[in-house]
Formats: structure tokens, sequence, C-alpha cells
């Protein structure tokens, strides 16, 4: 991983006085921060020329922000070149754009995350985002992890609370009392059942908690956004529609939001009988030159196309990119 031993063992035995304050210009993380798909060749190798194309896309949508990588992203399913070489080609790609950048910073364990947490540094993003370690065996060990990347990092720091090992749930309670004691770790990711019950207990933690973020594709933004939520993170496909309701929303023309909200769903809700239809979109629009995915073989039947055309068909008049 390149990383030094020493610089190892000095971010795991990071103490709270070592990273407990932002940086002066941390941006405000709020709106819709679109999680970026990784785009392969018909190899299945990474396409950066895509991956660049995917920011120039984003930013005609009007997004508010952009994360990558994260699950949606395929990020255990990448190396560890290829999410350097992605970061850098995304820092890059969203440099002086309006919308804000997240780089996912996770590993399966903390010495992996610490060298990408170090990259994310030197990229400077907005802020930086991380999946709890696949390898931890005991909450404790969730906590050194974030202690130390806190150490690292300096800027907004999302703390998601899925993905992580099986059998060590994520709490609110935990994720308030790494707020408490880093204030960098104050941003959440919150996408674990029961959602509502753990947003509305997250929102009590405020300030301590400085931002609530959630997830699921944006299934139930709208509800969301009752409830206060500061952010969403779904998919690229869409990324358009997802923002065009959230400033609707916060303009309040709250019906318009929600008659837009009820087309969308009609294609969040199809990637789950027909998985792998966000690719085909992304093609569709001119984002990826291909469907390929890493994590499964897609193609679709006669049928499966005629319902994404047929459902997509009530999205082309908002369409801004």
């Amino acid at each position: 991983m390149n990383i030094s031993r020493r610089t190892f063992l000095a971010a795991s035995a990071a103490t709270p006085t070592r990273a407990n304050t932002l940086r002066p210009d941390a941006r405000r993380m709020r709106g819709i921060f679109i999680i970026l798909a990784t785009p392969f060749t018909d190899t299945k190798a990474v396409d950066y020329a895509d991956l660049e194309r995917e920011v120039e896309f984003l930013a005609r949508c009007g997004v508010h922000g952009m994360v990558w990588p994260q699950i949606a992203s395929e990020y255990a399913l990448l190396t560890v070149e290829e999410r350097m070489r992605g970061m850098e080609v995304i820092a890059k790609a969203a440099r002086n754009r309006r919308a804000a950048l997240v780089l996912g910073i996770q590993g399966p364990n903390l010495e992996a995350a610490l060298a990408y947490a170090h990259r994310a540094e030197e990229l400077a993003p907005d802020a930086v985002i991380a999946i709890p370690p696949t390898e931890a065996r005991s909450l404790e060990e969730v906590r050194r992890y974030y202690a130390a990347l806190a150490a690292v990092a300096r800027r907004p720091f999302f703390v998601q609370t899925t993905g992580g090992p099986k059998n060590v749930p994520i709490s609110p309670e935990f994720v308030i009392a790494l707020a408490r004691e880093f204030p960098q770790l104050g941003y959440v990711k919150e996408e674990a059942e029961p959602v509502i019950a753990r947003i509305e207990k997250l929102a009590g933690a405020r300030p301590a908690i400085k931002a609530i973020f959630t997830g699921n594709g944006g299934r139930n933004l709208l509800y969301e956004m009752r409830l206060g939520v500061d952010g969403n993170m779904p998919g690229a496909a869409y990324a358009d529609l997802h923002a065009q309701i959230w400033d609707l929303y916060q303009a309040g023309r709250k019906d318009r939001a929600r008659e837009l909200f009820s087309k969308l769903l009609l294609m969040v809700r199809l990637d789950e009988s027909i998985p792998g239809s966000r690719l085909y979109v992304l093609k569709k629009r001119g984002v990826f030159k291909t469907i390929q995915s890493r994590a499964r073989k897609l193609a679709f039947t006669p049928a499966q196309i005629e319902e994404i055309e047929f459902n997509f068909a009530a999205l082309k008049p908002f369409l801004k990119a």
C-alpha cells in the first residue's frame, strides 16, 4: 500500500487532540451528491475517459456534489492503482466546478484506508467519506479506524452506516459519539434500517451532527426532506431529476417536486426488477460507451428494453444533459 509502518502506527494511535478542528474554508455539505458509477471498457478495464465524461455530465445536470468511489461505484472490485488513478482523474475534472467533491477513502482495514486518506488529502476534495472496515470484528476496531482517519482528514468527513462488517452494526449512538469526539466526523450517510427512526435520532444530536445524508437510491427522498435531511447520495443515471426535485422542494414548490418524483420512481424501482437498467440509461444518455459491470454480466431482452424505454420516456421533458 506504499505506507510506512511509522505512519501507520502514528495514525493508529491518534487522539482527539490531534484531529479536533475542521479546515476554516470547509464548504457546506447540502443537496444532491451523486455517487458516480465506474465505467468499464468491453474488456472490463476502467474507462477513465468515460469517468471524466461522467463528471462533465453531472455538472450539466446541476448536481450539488459528486462522490466516488462507493458501493454503487463497485469500489471493492477496483484495484488500489485503479482507485488512486480514478481519484486523480475525478479531482482534476471536478476542479473549479460548482458541485462539491467527496472522495471515498474506505478500505477493508485501517492500513488500506490510510493510503487512500493520504492521497485524498493531497488532491484536496471538499470532503471525504468512508464505509466501515469490512474486516473489523468489533465496534472498538471500527472506532479506531475512524479515529485514525480523522487524524489525517481535516475536512468534512462522512461516516457511512452501511456496507461494513456484517456482525458489527453501526448504531446512531456510536456515530453521535464519534461526532462529539471528532468534529469532522459529524457528517453522516445514513441508510441502515429503520432509516427514519435513525434519522430522527441523529437529528436530535445536532449540532454535533452537522449533516445527515441518506441513500438507497433516493427512494424516500421527499419524506426524508420533510424530516429535514441535508442531502441524499443517489446514483448517476438520473442526476438531473434528483437535483431538480431537491431544488423544487427547497424553493417551496412541493407539488411540482412530488409530480417529478413520481415519474422518477418508475425508473428507480425498475432497477430492482431489471438489474443494470441504470447502466443502460447511462449508455443511452451518451455518458458511457458500454454497459459493462464487474459485479455481474449484463444483457437485456427485448421486453426489458421496451420497459426501460417506456418508463424513461416520461422523464425526457425534464432532462438537462
